[in-house]
């Protein structure tokens, strides 16, 4: 059985090494919620909120997801007894739209939580099956072609299987014709566009097919499947659908409507655990291949992120960096790494999410923490 009596949630903001940008804005620094959870037991497991400060990724934010937390989600949970983590998320969705964030960041907490309780790694806990996980690395969008060159190469000089180029309309055909030819024939590109572009811009998208690319990341709006499935139709180039996909029935209405080839799940954006792997098992009986894809996320999101990346239709390298590509200084120990091969390992040497958080680093970086409690 599962009962948590408390949630702890901080707001921490990590500086970033170097400004990132994508069609929506640029960052600078990553405002974070991190949540403590305690169970009934003492056990205790922390996860993240992967919210942002403002509403360009989803209409959630970071004040939204607090709101949500306290005022509707937690008080679900504290002091519930559940047989396990698998209850969680049907129990957050009842009579609640939306808030995917808020309500994942609790429900993979509980997974994590009941990993430490039944001292298992939270791969094994979930099914992950893969000890290695191929790494790509996202890339910014840049201000000219050759410095996106310079950052592709170092890229490929450090080993990452897949990378990632950000565009925009103006920041597009031409950047990714530069890093094509810089890089060759076998590196394995792809490009994301945040939903930057519509559906008259189809005659300059289908120019990509030009470049090889594994895939072409969001092109349209947010929220969009139709219009999608007739770029798809015009295009050789994948397309993969991330903000798109936000529940089990829109991967579903994508595999039907053909909006798309390949899907990035990322679990805070479609409610948790439960719903990517659902997602995860539909995708691989159709054979839609998926992967992880990255939110900013500290060592802590990322560990959850590594986790279900070990399933086994995660075929394509997710964005599953090494901390010392963001942060000067990560919240967990051991920070995350990639080895020689350009992989990440799934750590499968201590039950829970296979980390240890810098509770010390945690609070002198927090902005405002509180504490929600089954009594309260």
């Amino acid at each position: 059985m599962l009962t948590i009596e408390r949630i702890t949630v901080r707001e921490v903001h990590l500086p970033l090494l170097e400004p990132f940008r994508i069609s929506s804005g640029v960052f600078r620094e990553r405002p974070m919620l991190l949540l403590e959870l305690t169970e009934r037991s003492g056990a205790t497991a922390w996860s993240e909120c992967v919210a942002m400060e403002r509403p360009n990724y989803t209409a959630e934010t970071i004040e939204t997801a607090w709101l949500a937390m306290r005022k509707w989600l937690a008080p679900r949970v504290l002091g519930r007894e559940f047989a396990g983590p698998h209850e969680v998320a049907a129990v957050l969705a009842e009579n609640i739209r939306g808030h995917n964030m808020a309500k994942a960041a609790i429900e993979m907490g509980c997974w994590g939580v009941a990993a430490v309780m039944q001292g298992l790694p939270l791969t094994d806990l979930i099914g992950g099956t893969q000890s290695r996980i191929p790494t790509g690395v996202s890339l910014g969008i840049q201000s000219e072609p050759s410095k996106l060159v310079d950052r592709a190469l170092a890229a490929v000089a450090a080993g990452y299987h897949k990378i990632k180029l950000k565009i925009q309309p103006g920041q597009d055909v031409e950047y990714v014709r530069a890093v094509r030819e810089a890089v060759g024939s076998g590196i394995e590109l792809m490009v994301d566009a945040n939903s930057a572009y519509t559906l008259a811009d189809a005659n300059h998208l289908v120019e990509l097919d030009a470049f090889n690319l594994i895939m072409l990341e969001q092109p349209l709006g947010d929220d969009d499947l139709v219009r999608h499935a007739q770029l798809q139709r015009r295009l050789t180039t994948r397309i993969c659908l991330d903000e798109s996909i936000t529940s089990v029935d829109r991967a579903e209405d994508m595999i039907t409507l053909g909006s798309g080839r390949i899907i990035n799940i990322k679990p805070g954006r479609v409610g948790g655990f439960s719903a990517s792997i659902a997602i995860h098992d539909i995708c691989q009986r159709a054979g839609i291949p998926v992967w992880c894809g990255g939110m900013l996320e500290s060592g802590i999101g990322r560990a959850y992120n590594v986790a279900l990346a070990s399933l086994p239709n995660f075929t394509l390298p997710g964005d599953l960096s090494p901390s010392a590509r963001y942060w000067a200084r990560d919240l967990v120990t051991p920070e995350w790494t990639m080895d020689g091969e350009g992989m990440v390992h799934v750590p499968r040497e201590r039950p829970g999410i296979g980390v240890e958080v810098d509770v010390e680093l945690v609070e002198s970086l927090s902005r405002r923490t509180e504490v929600f409690t089954a009594s309260a």
